[in-house]
């Protein structure tokens, strides 16, 4: 029987531990000159309970003269620290106590320590909670989430709202103060209930806000002032659908900023007015069949990837759909990237985190120090309760140089393998990536056990450099 009445218990104990300043074995100098405090603690408690102090406390051994280890964490407040030290002892924290601005600072110093059991609290609290407040302080989250790989939640939280809710970001009070990625982003989004005209006028409120020296009249501005506003809205201006204004919005609206630009786009629009040779693009789409080969194409030439390229998802496209090499494609297979590791990280942790529950997903490996790219796909959901997937439908794969070799599942007992502690793995060692204590850095093992044919050369295990994971839709 487990009996959680018993654990106040123990925090109250330990933060009484914290409080004693008799058997400490630690300062911590916290903070930056004039505003640093010294705190006392006990190295056995903080090695196990942070794995970044573990590391730092690993170099700073204990002298045999009983000198004090001293360390100092001069990025972090003492404030938030306190608040970090007492939740590391006592296990406690209390986020309604706290101001909303501080919740993040607390969030980006969990991180730091790599307190992995606090950020997704904190990240579910804010969301769940605080949702009005950060919508008004949007870029604030977005900036703090995007920084930070490993704030997950917070990152699906900021793209869910800009596909769903991009208005409530455009009248934000805090609006022009959002980094350029989401404002395009923003401009990009063709669900916005904004129309056209309502994101141009917001993206040149935006440009000007960047540019706080340009005149309040723009009948004042100079040429420098024009070609400071033209750079600062250079990726910006060519994503707008200027075809969907009418000819009044695009004279009253567009036309006093001509000189802002690019030459050839500016000709074209106007030629395009003048002629009254537009048609919105909506239309346009609307107007394209569902499904032909240059659609299938497009998808495919698109995909997002740093390894495979359009040949390699056109013949894994094929292998999906029981094709020979020779066949042409009958279904459009849009590869969507939903993992990246040199991005959203190597521990399999964040995999489990961001695929489970996930299905039709084609893993993609790159081999470091190598031209090998290594894959798999996956028809199930990925899980992480140390069960195997039956399925008949995966294969995995392997290409070197020109060369490719596939190889589909004969055991289908054990097709997959849900390893809470191991990335992707196929059958029960026949591709399986995985990390080894000691050492640094993701390995790739590939032993035929259950898929028809060895994939690799040898059996030896491999550094891997990036991997990718893609949902097929």
């Amino acid at each position: 029987m487990v009996d959680n009445k018993l654990l106040p218990k123990l925090s109250q104990n330990f933060l009484e531990i914290l409080d004693d300043e008799e058997y400490y074995d630690i300062t911590i100098e916290v903070g930056n000159d004039p505003d640093i405090k010294i705190f006392r603690a006990h190295m056995i408690i903080l090695n196990y309970r942070s794995p970044y102090l573990r590391r730092i406390l690993s170099t700073n051994k204990k002298k045999n003269d009983e000198t004090l280890v001293h360390i100092k964490l001069s990025n972090i407040s003492p404030e938030i620290f306190s608040v970090i030290l007492r939740y590391i002892y006592g296990g406690k924290l209390s986020l309604e106590e706290y101001d909303n601005s501080d919740i993040i600072k607390i969030l980006i110093v969990a991180n730091e320590l790599s307190l992995q059991e606090l950020f997704p609290y904190l990240e579910t609290f804010l969301i769940e909670r605080k949702a009005d407040w950060m919508e008004q302080n949007f870029d604030l989250i977005y900036r703090t989430s995007f920084e930070n790989n490993s704030f997950l939640r917070l990152q699906n939280y900021c793209t869910d709202l800009i596909a769903k809710a991009p208005n409530k970001i455009f009248n934000s009070p805090k609006f022009s103060s959002i980094p350029e990625k989401l404002l395009v982003s923003l401009i990009q989004n063709k669900g916005t209930q904004a129309s056209e005209v309502q994101v141009w006028e917001h993206t040149i409120k935006w440009g000007i806000a960047q540019n706080p020296k340009l005149p309040s009249n723009i009948e004042n501005y100079s040429k420098d002032d024009f070609n400071a506003l033209k750079n600062t809205l250079q990726q910006c201006i060519p994503l707008i659908r200027f075809h969907n204004l009418t000819s009044k919005e695009f004279s009253e609206k567009v036309l006093p900023y001509k000189k802002v630009f690019p030459k050839e786009l500016y000709k074209s629009l106007i030629k395009d007015f003048l002629n009254n040779d537009r048609k919105p693009i909506e239309q346009v789409e609307k107007m394209k069949p569902c499904v032909t080969d240059e659609i299938i194409k497009t998808n495919l030439k698109n995909i997002d990837s740093e390894i495979i390229t359009f040949q390699h998802s056109k013949l894994i496209s094929k292998w999906i759909d029981r094709l020979e090499s020779t066949n042409e494609i009958k279904n459009s297979h849009e590869f969507k990237l939903i993992f990246r590791a040199s991005c959203d990280g190597f521990n399999p942790k964040k995999f489990h985190y961001v695929c489970d529950n996930q299905s039709r997903t084609v893993t993609i490996i790159k081999v470091k120090d190598s031209n090998e790219i290594l894959g798999g796909y996956n028809p199930l959901k990925w899980k992480s309760d140390n069960s195997f997937g039956i399925t008949k439908d995966s294969f995995i794969f392997s290409f070197r140089n020109s060369n490719y070799i596939l190889s589909r599942v004969i055991n289908e007992r054990e097709a997959m393998k849900n390893d809470s502690f191991n990335g992707p793995s196929f059958g029960t060692d026949d591709m399986c990536l995985f990390l080894v204590f000691g050492f640094f850095g993701l390995r790739v093992r590939c032993k035929r056990t259950n898929y028809e044919k060895q994939i690799r050369e040898n059996y030896e295990s491999s550094f891997v450099k990036d991997f990718e994971v893609f949902q097929i839709l």
